[in-house]
């Protein structure tokens, strides 16, 4: 069936499964890791910060087994386009002003800025290869063994006696393991279908699929960190809206292209090069500057609404 509806249908559904399925599955893991005994800033930095990213890499992984590799960095850019302009433009409108506490210039922003350019390097004569994978796949190890000491700082004995006592009381039953079994398998169902349906809508419609990634899928993909970062403005906790965008830019700009080109290289659509990949290093660079002074206020939110706006009208007057 070639009716556009139709695959608009399958598409939205597909995407909600994936990212649903992808939220139950986190849960899963982390009460699973926490049972046995994981310190939860172990589980924290890995099993969470993955599982925000699942959507991302298994769309990514589907789009590579379909021989469309083009979707992957489309999602990617389109990711962390979507997660500053519009995630963090909504977020600091709601909060109205976002103060943050965390020394985020010494190490996060400058590997938020490093993974970008990082990225740019390797796509930048139009393909992302197995090296560079590894090479993207070592700044994940990294990233992650920064986040793991970050959070150790954070604990003393007294918090790790406690949370060593929350785990030791921490049961968990087979709901847990079906639960995670299930939803696993609605991961790979909701991703298969998001790219087929990508594929199937980019024929009917004409449209680039590396255009859909970056705008639909993106904006898809995106909705969990908008829907934890609103809620953590709304409570008071910026530091969680800030972090989760941050962290989320970088674990997409070396796993979520690392992890699929393990699989074969990657073709970079050369309107990805000269609109969105610029659009990404200035929405980096602004996200750079406005959280060096420690706050982001309502009208920068404006702002970045305002560019997020000209992003999306700008990619399909490229197509």
């Amino acid at each position: 069936m070639n009716l556009p509806v139709f695959w608009i249908v399958i598409f939205v559904v597909s995407l909600c499964v994936l990212i649903r399925a992808a939220d139950y599955f986190t849960g899963a893991a982390e009460r699973i890791g926490l049972s046995f005994g994981i310190p939860d800033f172990i589980v924290g930095v890995t099993i969470i910060a993955i599982g925000t990213s699942l959507p991302e890499i298994i769309s990514s992984i589907f789009a590579v087994l379909r021989n469309s590799s083009e979707i992957v960095i489309g999602n990617v850019i389109g990711s962390n386009i979507t997660n500053i302009f519009l995630v963090v433009g909504i977020t600091a409108i709601i909060g109205k002003k976002l103060k943050i506490t965390y020394e985020l210039i010494h190490v996060d922003l400058p590997l938020l800025m490093g993974s970008a350019l990082f990225l740019t390097l390797t796509i930048w004569d139009g393909k992302f290869t197995l090296f560079e994978a590894l090479l993207c796949l070592a700044g994940v190890v990294v990233y992650l063994l920064h986040a793991v000491t970050s959070e150790r700082q954070y604990l003393d004995s007294e918090k790790k006696a406690t949370f060593k006592k929350e785990r030791q009381r921490e049961k968990i039953g087979w709901r847990t393991f079906l639960v995670f079994i299930i939803s696993a398998l609605f991961i790979c169902l909701g991703g298969r279908y998001t790219i087929e349906a990508v594929i199937r809508l980019s024929v009917i419609l004409n449209i680039g699929k590396e255009i859909i990634a970056a705008s639909a899928v993106a904006f898809g993909t995106s909705l969990p960190e908008l829907v934890v970062s609103i809620t953590a403005a709304k409570k008071g906790k910026p530091e969680i809206a800030i972090g989760n965008v941050l962290g989320s830019n970088i674990f997409n700009a070396l796993a979520v292209m690392g992890i699929p080109a393990l699989m074969g290289t990657l073709i970079i659509p050369q309107n990805i090069l000269t609109f969105g990949l610029p659009i990404m290093l200035i929405a980096s660079l602004l996200f750079f500057f406005m959280a060096q002074d420690k706050e982001i206020t309502q009208w920068e939110g404006w702002l970045l609404l305002i560019f997020y706006v000209f992003y999306i009208s700008g990619l399909f007057k490229i197509n």
